[in-house]
This record gives structure tokens, C-alpha cells and sequence, in this order.
């Protein structure tokens, strides 16, 4: 499973492959067409509570890890995502400052853990 995380923002490369948002809302300032994304999957960001729990502290990282985990259970978008990168390169897209502590670093986390099974 070839996944890769990277801030929205960023400049789009080839190396991208396909370019999904997993981001609630459109990142602010960004044009559609500016951001290049394939597909907007908004359906596997997290809650506004978990979001709001969360706040990217680093501190509560593993606690967010787990109940984000708990969300995505039996989400249909999620397996559509892991079929995807199970075809080639799948870039994870989020509109966060904090580069490491965020959804899509956490989502590519859980989809690691177990690449061919449900979550």
C-alpha cells in the first residue's frame, strides 16, 4: 500500500498520485482547481467532538488514534480508500498547520496497521 500525507497547500507533484482530501471542510483560500484534488472524502474526517478534542496536541495523539479508529469502523468510504491505495499510490491530503499530528497522518496510520481487512 503506497501511502503518502501531505498538506493541501503544497503544490501538487505527479508523484501525488491520486489526491484525496480527508478534511471536513474546503480548505480556506484554495481554489478546487488550484488544489488538484481527485476526490474530496470528507465522509472519513473526523467528528466536530473528536476534532475538537483533539486540537492537534501532540499530547492526546494516541487517544485521538484510537477513538478515530472507533469512527471509522464499518465506514464504506474507508474500504473504497483502501481498495484505491491497494492499486498504487494514494496521497492524503489535510489543510492542518501541524504537519505531524493530524487526521490524515492518523488515517494513513490506521490503514497501515491493517492494509487488506476492514477497520
Amino acid at each position: 500500500m503506497d501511502l503518502r500525507v501531505k498538506r493541501v497547500y503544497d503544490p501538487p507533484s505527479p508523484e501525488d498520485g491520486v489526491r484525496v482530501l480527508v478534511d471536513r471542510l474546503w480548505p480556506r483560500g484554495l481554489s478546487k482547481e488550484g488544489a488538484k484534488v481527485d476526490w474530496w472524502a470528507k465522509e472519513l474526517a473526523p467528528s466536530d467532538e473528536l476534532r475538537r478534542f483533539f486540537a492537534h496536541d501532540p499530547e492526546k495523539y494516541l487517544e485521538f488514534l484510537r477513538r478515530y479508529r472507533e469512527e471509522l469502523e464499518g465506514n464504506p468510504t474507508l474500504e473504497r480508500l483502501r481498495a484505491l491505495a491497494q492499486r498504487g499510490r494514494v496521497t492524503l491530503l489535510f489543510g492542518a498547520r501541524e504537519a505531524r499530528y493530524n487526521n490524515a497522518t492518523a488515517l494513513a496510520e490506521i490503514l497501515r496497521e491493517n492494509p487488506g481487512e476492514a477497520v
